[in-house]
């Protein structure tokens, strides 16, 4: 699993975020049992599980990890925008996030 206390920007070049060891823990083991209930939806795929049992699954692994992109965002916006080196920073933070967050809800 990469490492997720780096993680890179896309648009803004090599800019890094560091989680706390805490948040890092945490946000793995979000990821960790979204990562099993994925192998969990493959494995009924290849029992031939029941379409209802396999798609129970499926909302509740979309659920984790809708779950996980709250706390990531969260966090973002504390840390962040919030603790920007100086306002411009903390404005340039923030558009970014709002682009995000609109391709996240579509």
């Amino acid at each position: 699993m990469p490492n997720i206390s780096k993680m890179t920007d896309s648009h803004a070049g090599a800019n890094h975020h560091h989680h706390s060891p805490a948040e890092e823990k945490a946000l793995r083991n979000r990821l960790r049992k979204v990562a099993g209930q994925i192998r969990a939806i493959e494995k009924m795929i290849d029992e031939h599980t029941d379409c209802s049992e396999v798609l129970t699954q499926v909302i509740s692994a979309r659920k984790a990890l809708k779950s996980f992109a709250e706390v990531l965002i969260q966090q973002h916006a504390e840390s962040c925008i919030a603790g920007a080196s100086d306002p411009a920073e903390g404005r340039r933070r923030l558009k970014e996030l709002s682009t995000v967050l609109k391709r996240y809800v579509e």
